[in-house]
């Protein structure tokens, strides 16, 4: 079932694993079909649409410095993956 709880577990799983290790991965939308679509769609009411805000202003503010930049550069692909986890896939580069 992939609008239920242990659906939802997951995604917020592969959130903080992507939030414990961020260098070195990328994230790509995937396929999710119709379940999908509908878990993305409660996703973003729910969490996603302030996760996504939340990141894009860290995002923002990080890369106001030099050093802060790939720590800002990750919050983006953070953000990315906030707003729609459902079919994401992380990668490594």
């Amino acid at each position: 079932m992939v609008c239920g709880r242990a659906s939802i577990a997951l995604q917020c799983f592969k959130i903080s694993g992507f939030v414990l290790w961020p260098f070195g991965r990328n994230i790509i939308p995937g396929n999710f079909g119709v379940m999908g679509l509908l878990g993305n769609i409660i996703w973003i009411l729910v969490f996603g649409f302030e996760l996504c805000i939340i990141h894009l202003i860290m995002g923002l503010v990080l890369c106001l410095t030099i050093i802060g930049i790939p720590f800002g550069r990750q919050h983006f692909k953070l953000a990315k993956l906030s707003l729609v986890p459902f079919g994401a896939k992380i990668y490594y580069e």
